[in-house]
Parts: C-alpha cells; structure tokens; sequence
C-alpha cells in the first residue's frame, strides 16, 4: 500500500500537480478552471440540442420528408463543438493577442469573399460554402472584432483616454466592418459589434464627450437604416402593433405572443407546442425561446434566461478580476464576449415577445445552426482558458513568494 502511494506521489509530482495543492492550500479552491461557467456552457447546449430535436421535427418533416433532418445536423454540429473546445482550450491568450490584427484582417477578406460568391439563403447573402458546411462570416467577425479591440485597448490604452485619434481609429475600423455586413444584409450583427466597441471603449475609459457623440452618431445612423429599407420600416411598426397585420407583416411576432399565451406558468410540456407545427416560422432558430416559453411557461423561460445571465455575468467578473491583475488583453476581451452573449440574448428574446423589432439574431448556444453555435463555443472555451491562466499565474505566484 506504501509502495502504490509512493509510486502515486512521484506520478503527479511529474505532471506538476501540487500547483493544485498550493492552490487549495492559498485560496480554499482545487480546480484551476471555473466548473461553474463549463457545466452552465455545456447545460446550455445540450438544452438548446434538447429544443431543436422539438421545435424542428414538423418543419424538417415538410421540407425533407425526415423528422431528424435537423437533429442529425444539430449532432454533427455538436461534434464540431467538441473538436473547437478541444482546440481553443489549448491556445494561449498571448496567441490571440499576438494575432489579432491578422484575425481581423483574415475575416474581413471573408466579408468581401462572401458578397462575391457568397451562398444566398431567403434573400440574404451571408454564408461561405466549403463543401457540405457553410459558414456564416458575421458570426466570426463578432469574435474577431471582440479580440481586435481587446488587442487594441492594449496597445492604446493611454491614446484612448487622451485625444479623440484614439477613440475613433477602431471606430473606423468598425465601419469598414459595418458596411460589409450591411451589403449581405445583416443589420443585427452591426448593432451587436456596435454595442461591444461603445462597451470595450467606455469601459477602458474613454472621454465621455467622445463616448456620446460616438452613441448619438450610432442612433442617428440606425434610423437611417431602417427608414431607407422598407423591409426594415415593416418590421418596426409591425412590432409596434403586429395585430394590425396579423397575418401579413406582424404574423410572426403574433404567433410567437400565441406560443407565449399557450405556455401560461408551466407550460404544455416538452414536446407539445402548437406554434411549431409550422404556425411559428424559424421555430428551431430564431424564434425558439417562444417554443421554449410554450413548452416550459413562464417557469421554464426564467430559468433558461437565468443560466445565460450568470454565463454573461461570470464573463464580466472574470474581466475585472483579470484587469485587477494586470492582465489586461484577457480582462477586455472577457468583457468583450460577455456584453455580446448579454445583448445579443436581449435582442432575441426582446424581438420575440414583441418588445424590439425582428433582427435574426439567434438565441446564444441554444438555437439551431452550426455558425453560431460553433463560434459560440469557440468565445465561452476562450472564457474557460482565460480563467484558467488567471488561476495558473496566481499559483505560480504563490510558489514564486514560497520560494
């Protein structure tokens, strides 16, 4: 017995684990990663592949002629999630930070790839085919553009807060961003990158003359948008009062109030929404959280609403503890990717009861589509590293005083 705890003994000793031990010893805790945040991530993913098998069985049905149409594109999307977690938890955050410039430049060569042979889908031309997988652009260009700007709140940090060339360098690069998202169309993503940069500047402190004018130029120019495209106008005063035009402009907002209506506090149980056989359109990917609210009720909406915050919140707190460290590239881009899971979930779920226009924004990590779901994973796996390497350099500080 002796000798097995011996031969144990020298076994971690070779794989360095007493940093655990010094870990547990210094602060109370033994993990250098936050299960928390891993098991709320991997909740929500499997409750989102949970969903999809549910909400798009009668459409997948219609379309192909399979039931699992979907579900067995949601698995394979599933195993490319598990390929991209194994891969970006094994990236350091000096990496990143290294690559930004070339990341950002790398995405936006897709942008303009994508207006050119781009696939279009419903009007839209949004997505790169390689093969049997396409690739929505935008969705990476929203963690791109997270890491570019944490890379440069870096670089620049001391420009931003002084004089207005600072401030308005990646405003610059944003609108680039800007208009060749606009040109597939996808308004949505625009107001996401738009809301991150106004965040990432203001919580690197910028002047707040120029933080508002930055804000007021951002509403004026939203505005604009929707009143030069009269599918974008539809859609604002059909959410204003979609039962003017139920069956027309507001159909889709109706039908979701209905799924919503129908859920009452309990809901009707897994499985037996009525707005999914083919009543509600995008059931499995934008408007899923109405099937969630018919299904589950209002119980069940608060619930999956409540994991997605402390996901977002957890991002923002592992931004603070990271700056009060001096590591300031993986504080910034922790707070990058949580006020984007934050808004874009607000933008989702506020579009489908009605309370903000239509945007095509799917819900974070529980939608249908591998794009999303795929880079999704690839910014919450960029949490897990980044939380880890703040663990590892306090264990590593802790032996460095010891010493």
């Amino acid at each position: 017995m002796r000798s097995f705890e011996r031969d144990i003994h020298l076994f971690g000793h070779h794989f360095q684990w007493p940093k655990w031990h010094l870990l547990r010893e210094n602060s109370g805790d033994n993990r250098l990663y936050d299960r928390g945040l891993l098991f709320a991530i991997m909740g929500l993913i499997g409750f989102g592949f949970v969903m999809v098998m549910s909400a798009s069985m009668p459409e997948a049905r219609t379309l192909t002629g399979d039931p699992f149409h979907f579900v067995i594109r949601q698995t394979l999307y599933l195993i490319g999630c598990m390929v991209i977690a194994a891969v970006i938890l094994q990236i350091e955050m000096q990496y990143w930070q290294r690559v930004s410039p070339w990341l950002l430049m790398i995405v936006g060569m897709m942008l303009i790839l994508v207006l050119v042979v781009g696939t279009t889908v419903n009007g839209a031309t949004r997505w790169l085919s390689v093969g049997p997988i396409r690739i929505q652009v935008a969705e990476l260009a929203k963690l791109a553009f997270a890491i570019y700007m944490a890379g440069y709140l870096v670089r620049r940090h001391q420009e931003i807060r002084e004089n207005a060339k600072g401030f308005y360098k990646p405003i610059a690069v944003f609108a680039v961003y800007a208009v060749l998202i606009l040109m597939q169309p996808d308004l949505g993503t625009v107001v996401v990158l738009f809301v991150g940069t106004v965040g990432l500047l203001f919580l690197a402190g910028a002047r707040l003359l120029d933080f508002f004018a930055l804000i007021l130029t951002g509403v004026l120019a939203f505005v604009a948008l929707v009143l030069l495209e009269p599918y974008r106008m539809r859609r604002v005063t059909s959410f204003l009062d979609p039962w003017q035009d139920p069956f027309g402009s507001g159909y889709q907002l109706t039908q979701s109030l209905m799924a919503y209506g129908r859920g009452d506090w309990l809901g009707q149980g897994l499985g037996n929404s009525i707005q999914k056989l083919e009543y509600l359109p995008e059931a499995h990917t934008d408007f899923i959280f109405a099937v969630i609210g018919e299904e589950l009720g209002f119980i069940g909406i608060v619930v999956v609403l409540s994991v997605l915050l402390f996901v977002a919140l957890k991002a923002i707190k592992l931004g603070n503890l990271c700056l009060m460290i001096d590591r300031a590239f993986d504080g910034y881009l922790a707070y990058g990717i949580g006020i984007w899971f934050c808004f874009q979930t607000v933008v989702n779920v506020g579009a489908s009861i009605g309370i903000l226009p239509t945007k095509g924004l799917t819900l974070p990590f529980i939608s249908y589509g591998g794009s999303s779901l795929w880079v999704m994973t690839a910014a919450s796996m960029i949490l897990i590293r980044i939380d880890y390497e703040r663990r590892l350099s306090s264990v590593q500080a802790v032996q460095g005083r010891k010493s």
